[in-house]
Order: structure tokens, then sequence, then C-alpha cells
């Protein structure tokens, strides 16, 4: 007579509920991770314009007459040879046209050619899921972001809009 052995494995319920068990901890852990990502970004975004404003102060103090520079393109092309440049290339909005998930959009209030004493650069999302909020730096240092809906826009005397970060 033959003997048979019994056969082991798991059962349709118990891969069942593995499955109801991993998609529960995706359903927890995905939102949280784009979240962080979010944030991640912003941050971010805020450690560059805080060194675009610190560029353009840089400038200022080494151009006479006192002057803001005109276009990012400035910043990023050393002024002689040997010196470098007051922003690294990863800035150049030719090829780079976003960092972080934002979008480069400087609006200087004058034409190239005339001294300045404005500048502004405005950094919106390319997408919801790289970041949520709108932000913008000026000649005065200040950083303003998205406040109860409302995005800071770019204008011929500074950002306007939003609401102003501090630290």
């Amino acid at each position: 007579m033959h003997q048979r052995k019994s056969e082991r494995g798991f059962t349709l319920v118990e891969i069942m509920i593995v499955v109801a068990i991993i998609g529960l901890l995706a359903a927890i852990a995905i939102p949280n991770l784009l979240r962080s990502r979010i944030n991640s970004n912003e941050g971010a975004i805020k450690y560059d314009l805080r060194t675009f404003s610190s560029a353009n102060e840089s400038y200022r103090a080494a151009v006479r007459p006192l002057s803001y520079a005109d276009t990012i393109l400035t910043l990023v092309t050393p002024p002689a040879a040997g010196v470098p440049a007051y922003l690294d290339t990863t800035w150049d909005v030719a090829v780079t046209p976003s960092k972080h998930g934002f979008a480069l959009a400087n609006a200087y209030a004058v034409p190239g050619g005339v001294p300045s004493s404005v500048y502004t650069l405005l950094m919106a999302p390319v997408s919801q899921q790289d970041a949520t909020n709108t932000y913008c730096v000026d000649q005065s240092g200040t950083i303003f972001s998205t406040a109860g809906g409302v995005d800071p826009t770019a204008g011929a005397t500074g950002c306007t809009g939003g609401a102003p970060i501090l630290g």
C-alpha cells in the first residue's frame, strides 16, 4: 500500500491575511514617506534661497555703483579669471530649470545694465508631489511662503503676499 505524506504549505486564507497586513502597513507608511519628501524639498529650497540672497549681497558689495545682479546667470558666471562665481552651476537656469522640485523664476525689477536696488527670486513647486508651498526672497533677505492659500509674488519692489518665514 502506498502511504500518503501530509502536504505542507500555506492556505489561501493565511496568504490573504498576510497580503491584508502588508496593504495596511503600506497605506500607513506611504503618505508619511511622501510628506517627508515634501518637507525635505521645502527645507532645501529655504536653504537655497538664503544662499541666493547671500550671493546677491556679496555681488552688490563687490560692484560699483552698488547694484544687485540683473540675472541669475550673472551670479553663476565667474566675474574674472581665477575668481569663483557667486553661485555654483546648479543655479544655471539654462542647464537646471528646477531645484528640489521647484521651478526657478527670477523677476528682477530693472533690465540688465541698469543699477538695481531690488531683486526677487520666486520658487514655485513643479508638482504637488514635490512640494506644496511657493517661496519668494527679495533684497530684504526675508523669505516669504504660501500662507492661507495665498502664494507670494515677485514684484517691482520685492516679494508681496504670503507670510514671512522667521529664522
